[in-house]
């Protein structure tokens, strides 16, 4: 029962109603509670931390993830502690605690090199390289987005070669290389369509639509939101409809259909709120402030703007306060208040260069090249523990061999000692033999001495014996 509710929960999150998908995990986690099955508790807790982290309601998705990590900890679930440290990771990421995000992602990285866990590398390497990628750092985020695609190439994981072409081509589109994104956006589409993967195919002609507003071609643009709208429809996936709208408003927008824009960016915020998804709605109102200034009403567009900026702060995402301090910075300039707007503009520069700073940067870095240098140890311990084992193996051998040579030498000489013993015992009664046959001799030659001392006195008495007979 359990486990069904956490697959319904999984479901109603992937078509984006979050609520639905809160209430899933919680009963799940109320039953694996009761049945006190550990590993269950901490699944159910890290998903009622995604929910909440998509929902943007941060302080309460730390708390889960920690609770199901200790449990992950003692239980030495090795892959759910990765899992756990990843999704912790990630919120450290989205609030601009690189030094934090950094260190998450390589302890849940060293883990799963250590267990051969490749799927989890492949991912972790991912987050790493995002993280890279908003930094600015784009040659380092392209080095670990390849890294990735290597491992899914090795793994032979069509839908991983996808997502990873896919994130190369993300890459190429914020340093304007349109042409190259293309490419890479068409390769992964097409592994996409071989797998009937819907959700990779929504989202590579999303990036197709964006490829074509930023050459200039906001009517091909939306040709594929619309085209992208509709799948997403079919799926009942909430989050990517509203995206979508969010795309589709701001190529309206580009071609001065101002109403067509409001229409889809108000639909964008509906769902944005049906799901309480909060960093949604913020940047929902964010894009209608824009719009509002764009058309004059710049007392709606402060109104949105200040709604999106306090929205922001309260889930203290870096991005989304840039964003807002932008749209109030205009709405101020086309109201003429000049103080307003440079102070929000400051603001603006603020939040954009905290973001990819150059001391964040160099913590990444530092992170990275810690992880690379531990890493380095680890192999080095490694070989020398290996090199140490081999040594005492030699050792006990020899010992063994010692040992061998010295019993054998005590049972060489515990044998030549019975053997002298015997010889000696041998030599002992020979010559007790050699002795009672000397005395036998002795006996038998005196005894034939005395006989041969009578044999003259027999002869002397037949002689006397023949006289006496003659006479």
């Amino acid at each position: 029962m359990a486990n069904a509710l956490n697959n319904m929960g999984y479901l109603a999150e992937q078509q984006g109603d979050l609520p639905l998908a809160l209430d899933y995990d919680h009963r799940s986690l109320k039953i694996q509670e009761q049945i006190n099955n550990k590993k269950g508790i901490a699944t159910s807790l890290n998903n009622i931390g995604v929910i909440y982290y998509n929902q943007g309601q941060i302080p309460k998705a730390l708390k889960y993830y920690h609770k199901s990590l200790r449990i992950q900890e003692e239980m030495r679930d090795s892959v759910g502690v990765t899992t756990t440290l990843t999704n912790i990771g990630l919120i450290y990421g989205k609030q601009g605690e690189i030094t934090k995000a950094m260190s998450y992602f390589n302890k849940s990285l060293t883990i799963q090199e250590a267990i051969k866990d490749k799927l989890g590398v492949a991912n972790t390497l991912t987050h790493i390289a995002t993280i890279f990628e908003n930094q600015g750092d784009i040659p380092k985020a392209l080095e670990y987005y390849h890294k990735n695609l290597k491992v899914q190439e090795e793994l032979r994981d069509k839908g991983g070669i996808a997502n990873s072409l896919m994130n190369i081509g993300i890459v190429y589109k914020k340093q304007d290389d349109l042409s190259k994104a293309l490419i890479y956006f068409m390769k992964s589409l097409k592994l996409n369509q071989e797998l009937k993967d819907r959700s990779g195919i929504t989202r590579n002609i999303n990036n197709i639509g964006v490829i074509y507003f930023q050459q200039k071609n906001p009517k091909k643009a939306l040709e594929y939101y619309n085209q992208n709208l509709k799948i997403q429809e079919e799926m009942f996936d909430k989050a990517g409809m509203a995206y979508s709208f969010n795309n589709m408003g701001t190529a309206y927008s580009e071609l001065k259909q101002f109403d067509k824009a409001l229409e889809c960016f108000l639909a964008s915020l509906k769902i944005r709120e049906e799901t309480k998804d909060k960093r949604g709605v913020s940047t929902a109102l964010n894009n209608l402030s824009m719009l509002m200034s764009q058309t004059g009403k710049i007392n709606l567009a402060l109104d949105y703007g200040k709604r999106s900026l306090q929205l922001a702060k309260e889930l203290e995402f870096p991005e989304n306060i840039r964003l807002a301090e932008h749209s109030l910075a205009q709405a101020y300039e086309v109201e003429k208040n000049y103080r307003e707007a440079f102070a929000h503009y400051k603001q603006y520069i603020i939040y954009r260069d905290s973001i990819n700073n150059e001391t964040t940067r160099k913590a990444s870095i530092k992170s990275q090249l810690k992880y690379d240098y531990e890493k380095k140890e680890a192999v080095i311990n490694e070989q020398q523990e290996k090199e140490r084992a081999i040594a005492a193996e030699k050792d006990g051998f020899q010992k063994i061999v010692i040992a061998s040579v010295v019993l054998g030498l005590v049972l060489v000489i515990i044998f030549a000692a019975f053997v002298f013993r015997s010889l000696s015992i041998t030599r002992k009664q020979k010559i007790i033999i050699e002795v009672k046959q000397k005395e036998i001799l002795d006996s038998i030659n005196y005894a034939r001495r005395i006989q041969l001392s009578l044999l003259p006195q027999e002869k002397y008495i037949a002689k006397h014996l023949q006289k006496i007979n003659k006479n």
